[in-house]
């Protein structure tokens, strides 16, 4: 939907913005109506009349969101009501007063609506886990047993004070392994023992053992000791809890309290086995996503991979680092966050907006720390975008380039530092971009940088020290298709403007683009490679001794190098500009031999001659001239010849005459015992 599609209101919030209704009319190129100073308190009709007129409102405050809301619902009209937030984003800084195209990107971005995900159906029974010690694990668990079926395992049980009357059940143990996901997790406990109903001074379990098993849809972690999962943030239905942090425990036991019955978890990633590089006939290839993946969703099944949605947390590393597009993204998909950046963008330049800068951040972490900022401290600068995401690091080197092709100078990523773990494919990415941006000359600068805090002083010094780097001028284009289609179009798009217009440009090794290198002295042409290359970018030629290639389809996986049992191939990782890369080009061929009685190529010259050479005259099989000419048929006449011949190599000797009556009376004429008898 477009903004002027919609009915728009805006509020400077008391004067606190210093908003001009016609620059931002100017800036959106339509009638935004007047500028509200008490949207939500005085000035409530005017929304109260927005939201009757039958159009979809978008209102420019996220602040009172809740209110308005409910304004709406009374009016039975939440759905018609969308939120924007330009006060913290662009309002609130030291350069407010050249913020109007900013803000009118905001407002027209604001507008897109991307594809939604499809939904993962997920069913909890309430059955909790609480697992800690002494006193307070004691007390958050009866908490949490107003709601949920609590059962609680001690790893310490010093300072419990029991009440007369206890409904949750109490045991001693550790954990020592723990599986699964929100709703069907299973725990492995150590020391396992029962609360002895009589403990009297103290508590007493007994028939403690090892190895104990259970199953629960939620765990409550407050032991202090090591997560139970390598990466506790990824674990839904999992919180581990710091004991010594009162406000985290309180709303933690808040949020548990409302975990059960059914749930619906967005399926963030898509998985297409077809054109996975991951294996081909049990040769490695690929393996990017299994190494990106923080929360351990990804699993090798053989020659694809497995993905475990439940356990998924749509960091989008695995997209990011996927070289063919076979695991996709959809929370929002990658077309939709590049037109959502080209909508922005646009709509930035055109109301006169310059230097744009994206600034790419975590929904809820990276929010706060520009409400800090705009609180406190300068504010965002007035060419820094902000552009909300669930996952900062779904960003591969495809949308970077995309977004930078459609204008953006730089691209800043502000990231929780708690996620550390994620970054690892976000920073090949950004390495990779560089790459490819330097190579078609728009400056040795890095145009990408990650700043991982939660400092919001130092997240402001970083921002406004941002150095200027060479312009780009906006393309036009629209992303669809695959990945590798997204990626040529936009390659294409940064040629047109290039300085110097490469036709090639080097990469470092492990990146998705690039060639196969043979050495043909020692290729047979036995074709492994073609048979295993997941996307046919190595082909053979039916009837001929012909290896094809086409380069704009290898991904540089290394299955076919893997294959080769000559060791013939070797990868070298570049980018291919020019159109022969679209063309398949023959890497080796050699003269065909036929087959010498019925005429068939079926094999290489050289193969043949080397066979001979070999085996001609020298083997048993071989061993004189009319044997060795087996080796110049085809797999039929051999076997035709084979039939015919007298001379069977697989043939045992002939069959001895039966003996009879007859045989045994002779022998016995001539004095001969039958043993000793030979049959004539």
């Amino acid at each position: 939907m477009k903004i002027d599609e919609q009915t728009c209101l805006i509020c400077n919030c008391e004067n606190s913005m210093p908003l001009d209704d016609d620059k931002l009319a100017k800036a959106l190129g339509s009638d935004i109506g007047p500028i509200h100073t008490q949207l939500c308190r005085s000035q409530l009709a005017a929304f109260e009349a927005a939201i009757a007129g039958g159009k979809q409102v978008l209102v420019a405050c996220t602040q009172e969101a809740a209110l308005f809301q409910e304004v709406a619902e009374e009016h039975g009209k939440s759905e018609h009501v969308s939120f924007v937030n330009i006060r913290e984003n662009a309002g609130w800084s030291n350069e407010a007063k050249n913020a109007s195209a900013k803000i009118a990107g905001l407002l027209e971005a604001a507008a897109f609506e991307s594809q939604p995900a499809r939904l993962k159906s997920i069913h909890s029974d309430g059955m909790c886990l609480v697992y800690g010690s002494g006193q307070q694990a004691y007390d958050l668990a009866k908490i949490l047993s107003e709601k949920l079926s609590v059962t609680l395992l001690l790893c310490d049980d010093d300072n419990i004070i029991l009440p007369q009357i206890s409904d949750i059940p109490i045991y001693r143990g550790d954990i020592v392994k723990a599986e699964g996901t929100f709703g069907n997790f299973t725990v492995t406990v150590d020391n396992y023992a029962p609360l002895m109903p009589s403990s009297r001074d103290g508590l007493n379990f007994v028939m403690a053992r090892n190895g104990a098993s259970s199953n629960c849809s939620l765990i409550f972690d407050l032991s202090g000791n090591a997560p139970l999962f390598a990466i506790p943030l990824h674990r839904d239905g999992y919180e581990c809890v710091d004991p010594g942090d009162p406000a985290k425990l309180l709303r933690t036991t808040i949020q548990l309290s409302d975990m059960v019955g059914e749930f619906e978890k967005p399926i963030y990633v898509d998985y297409n086995a077809e054109t996975c590089a991951h294996s081909r006939s049990h040769q490695s290839g690929c393996s990017n996503c299994l190494d990106a993946c923080p929360a351990g969703a990804i699993s090798d099944a053989g020659d694809i991979i497995a993905i475990d949605n439940a356990i998924c947390g749509g960091c989008g590393s695995c997209y990011s680092v996927c070289p063919t597009g076979s695991i996709s993204y959809s929370y929002p998909a990658s077309s939709d966050i590049i037109a959502k950046a080209q909508i922005l963008l646009s709509r930035y330049l055109e109301a006169g907006g310059a230097r744009p800068v994206l600034f790419i951040h975590e929904e809820g972490f990276g929010g706060d720390l520009i409400a800090a900022m705009a609180r406190f401290g300068r504010g965002l600068p007035a060419n820094l975008i902000p552009f909300p995401m669930h996952a900062p690091t779904t960003i591969s080197h495809v949308e970077m380039t995309a977004m930078m092709a459609s204008g953006a100078e730089q691209i800043i990523f502000l990231t929780d530092p708690k996620k550390s773990d994620e970054l690892t494919a976000l920073e090949s990415q950004c390495l990779l971009t560089s790459e490819i941006m330097s190579g078609f000359g728009f400056g040795e600068e890095a145009r990408t940088q990650i700043i991982s805090e939660a400092d919001p002083d130092i997240v402001e010094s970083q921002i406004w020290s941002l150095q200027p780097r060479d312009k780009i001028d906006p393309s036009s284009f629209s992303a669809f298709g695959s990945k590798r289609d997204i990626a040529r179009i936009t390659f294409s798009k940064l040629l047109e403007q290039s300085p110097n217009a490469p036709e090639m440009i080097i990469l470092s090794n492990a990146a998705p683009y690039g060639r196969v290198d043979i050495q043909t002295e020692n290729c047979t042409l036995c074709m492994s490679c073609a048979s295993a290359c997941p996307t046919s970018a190595i082909t053979d030629t039916p009837g001929e001794p012909k290896l094809r290639f086409v380069e704009s389809a290898c991904v540089q996986c290394g299955i076919c190098v893997n294959a080769c049992p000559e060791n013939a191939l070797s990868l070298e990782p570049r980018l291919n500009l020019n159109n022969s890369a679209l063309q398949p080009i023959t890497l080796h061929e050699e003269e065909p031999f036929d087959c010498i009685s019925c005429g068939t190529p079926f094999a290489t010259k050289s193969t043949i001659e080397r066979i001979k050479d070999q085996l001609a005259n020298k083997h048993v099989m071989f061993a004189d001239e009319e044997r060795s000419k087996i080796i110049e048929m085809c797999e039929h006449c051999r076997v035709e010849f084979q039939a015919n011949s007298t001379n069977d190599p697989f043939s045992g000797g002939p069959r001895p005459r039966v003996r009879t009556t007859e045989d045994y009376l002779e022998a016995e004429k001539k004095g001969l015992s039958p043993d000793d008898f030979i049959i004539n």
